[in-house]
């Protein structure tokens, strides 16, 4: 298949394009610099130079292509994400470029769009299992464009292409600079666990997303979580991480203090999530290399060199 990767060179979208051309797809990337083109021919894709934010230049990027798949995204670091203005790229690349993305594999007669959203938009579920069909509680104003962004791909399903959201829990791997920042946290005894920790914190390892994204490509349209099998409450989280790093034991915080330093996060990380990733495993066959958080910090600790941790 022919594949056009808006985001080709971000922290999913490297993974996921190495994927797609181990399957044997023809992939194009996104990329805006000498260096993002030949990282992308590194990885056996082919780079094309576009604005996602203009019309035209999006269209003739996507010409050609049999599907698109949109994992453009621009998130704050942790010690700007309180920041609600940190935000506004990352706003604009999900509502003004999918708009433009859709209107593209519209034009050009794509027939699969696939598109990042994020489980974060879940109402707290408690002891619940969620499922795609569970209550929505956009507790924070930047999950808003998620919303958007999942309406503008629901668009190119109405126009009888085949219309895939894929609902991520919270990313982590070795190479993924939040990842990065909480060890390094951790390390400085500035990483804790909020309250008492018992709600539900659904994750999952960048490179088992990426082998989400290749398996979206023969998933019927629709809207799928993708965790990990066995979501971990906060608490059990942080001792995760802490274990793969030797680290002992991770403090308890009161919640008031929590989400005083946090800011407006704390609205949805502080939310009960168990996220049930049941529907795309039977769509599609994946399943994560990664069954729980626990595997996967192991497998991060090991991955990791010690002068980024």
């Amino acid at each position: 298949m022919r594949v056009f990767v808006a985001g080709a060179t971000g922290v999913l979208g490297q993974p996921s394009v190495k994927g797609l051309v181990a399957a044997g797809h023809d992939v194009r990337g996104a990329a805006r610099s000498d260096e993002k083109a030949a990282l992308l021919r590194s990885l056996g894709a082919t780079p094309v130079t576009t604005d996602l934010f203009d019309v035209e230049s999006v269209r003739e990027a996507v010409a050609g292509s049999e599907a698109v798949v949109h994992l453009a995204t621009k998130i704050p670091s942790l010690t700007r994400m309180r920041w609600k203005g940190a935000w506004k790229e990352n706003d604009r690349l999900r509502r003004e470029a999918t708009r433009n993305l859709v209107d593209a594999a519209l034009a050009t007669n794509a027939q699969t769009f696939v598109m990042e959203s994020i489980t974060f938009v879940y109402a707290d579920g408690g002891e619940t299992w969620l499922d795609e069909n569970a209550a929505i509680n956009l507790v924070w104003a930047p999950l808003e464009s998620a919303m958007d962004a999942e309406k503008e791909t629901k668009r190119f399903g109405e126009g009888g292409g085949r219309a895939v959201i894929l609902r991520f829990g919270l990313f982590y791997a070795p190479y993924a600079a939040s990842t990065i920042d909480t060890v390094k946290l951790a390390r400085r005894k500035m990483f804790g666990v909020i309250g008492k920790g018992e709600n539900y914190f659904s994750s999952i390892h960048v490179d088992d997303a990426a082998a989400a994204v290749v398996a979206s490509l023969n998933a019927p349209s629709g809207t799928y979580n993708v965790a990990e099998d066995e979501p971990a409450r906060q608490e059990d989280y942080a001792q995760a991480m802490f274990d793969a790093f030797h680290l002992g034991k991770p403090r308890h915080v009161p919640k008031w203090l929590g989400k005083l330093v946090l800011g407006p996060p704390s609205k949805y990380i502080l939310q009960s999530q168990r996220i049930s990733n049941k529907r795309f495993k039977e769509a599609t066959g994946w399943s994560p290399q990664h069954r729980d958080v626990r595997e996967g910090m192991q497998s991060v600790a090991a991955a990791m060199p010690e002068k980024k941790a």
